[in-house]
């Protein structure tokens, strides 16, 4: 389609707009507007709409129309997740609930992987097919790629059904999130909760974007094979499909959660050094990538419990993704254009500098908690003890 990296990251850039705005309402919708059962067959529809619309856009080589597919896509995406997890929240609890939470993320990770690794196959049997390469062929690929939200919608159409039933059944309300979004509690929010935000953003920007435009930087300076590229491009998220319920237990066992935050950032800005200064095995740098990305999605969200009230935690958690989903957008788009104007090795050290400012960001974390006695640092066995001091 003659598309540059600058406009194919605005595809990326496209799925997170919408949910700056979307991650502060998405429970509001689920609790008072659709219900669960409803809104997550809404969302599914959006999802499977929005698949069409990006397939189109390829067919009739329109790259408006895949942005506009990507826009809707996004619309329903992050709030599928928000009513994902409130059927979890609803029909687990306890200690099984820590393990569906990890179990979704793993699922998640599967489904990428399998993505990164089949749509390059799938071209090129559609390619051999239609006898032609370009826009059209790639429209088809995206076309059955969308069978899998198809399935999607299947499964919400299934949970309701299932929900529904067990209402019936057991006499159980419908689940709700729970969440209370007040924008104005955003002006009670303290030091630590925003140096978190910064850790969060900073990082994720310098892994989600990288991952997007990873498998030519593998193909052009380690001149692997497209299956090969795409192979190891994925590896990070093959990691954490076992790694974040493993992690999450070990977590969840030793407390700890700046102290292997910060391991984790600091793994994953050598694994960028690695790649941009070295010509060492990528597989290497890869594979750490993997295992911090998992340890820091298990030790980095849950310390936003321990430093905002409880009525707060829907807006503290709304905000989270929603400065995460502005910062995908914005550098998606600052990535494309580096990497138009000034290549992979300015890329690279662009990524290493936001790396590194969520590395500052985890060392001032640790000298806030610690100056004010918190408790982010804190070991299992001493939270444990103060819930216990707390019952009695």
């Amino acid at each position: 389609m003659q598309v540059n990296t600058t406009k194919f990251m605005l595809l990326y850039a496209w799925y997170s707009w919408p949910n700056v705005v979307l991650c502060f309402f998405g429970g509001f919708l689920i609790d008072r507007v659709f219900g669960i059962r409803w809104g997550t067959i809404v969302f599914s529809c959006f999802i499977c709409i929005g698949q069409v619309v990006f397939a189109l856009g390829g067919i009739f080589n329109a790259f408006w129309l895949m942005e506009l597919g990507r826009f809707i896509f996004g619309t329903g995406g992050e709030s599928l997740a928000v009513a994902q997890n409130t059927y979890a929240v609803s029909w687990f609890k306890g200690k099984e609930l820590n393990l569906v939470f990890g179990l979704q993320l793993s699922m998640a990770r599967i489904g990428s992987t399998v993505n990164m690794n089949l749509m390059g196959w799938l071209y090129s049997k559609v390619e051999a097919s239609l006898g032609s390469t370009g826009h059209t062929t790639l429209g088809v690929t995206l076309m059955i790629g969308g069978v899998t939200c198809i399935l999607s919608f299947i499964c919400a159409l299934a949970l309701a059904y299932l929900d529904r039933r067990a209402e019936r059944i057991l006499h159980k309300e419908q689940g709700k999130t729970g969440e209370v979004i007040k924008l104005t509690d955003v002006k009670d929010f303290s030091l630590p909760l925003w140096l978190i935000f910064i850790i969060c953003v900073c990082y994720y920007v310098a892994v989600f974007p990288f991952i997007g435009l990873g498998k030519v930087f593998f193909m052009e300076k380690f001149k692997f094979s497209s299956q090969a590229a795409s192979a190891i491009n994925s590896v990070v998220y093959v990691i954490s499909a076992p790694l974040s319920p493993v992690f999450g237990l070990f977590v969840d066992k030793t407390g700890k959660n700046i102290i292997w935050v910060l391991c984790a950032v600091a793994t994953t800005l050598v694994s960028h050094m690695m790649l941009a200064f070295t010509l060492w095995n990528p597989w290497i740098a890869m594979c750490l990538m993997g295992v911090s990305y998992s340890l820091l999605a298990c030790a980095l969200w849950p310390m936003v419990a321990y430093v905002v009230p409880e009525h707060q935690l829907g807006t503290a958690y709304g905000f989270m993704q929603s400065v995460q989903n502005l910062g995908l957008a914005i550098i998606s788009i600052i990535a494309g254009l580096i990497l138009d104007t000034r290549g992979y090795l300015f890329l690279e050290v662009f990524f290493i500098a936001c790396v590194s400012m969520s590395l500052l960001s985890v060392v001032l974390l640790y000298l806030v908690n610690r100056a004010r006695d918190g408790n982010l640092n804190y070991s299992a066995k001493q939270r444990e003890e103060i819930k216990l001091s707390h019952t009695e």
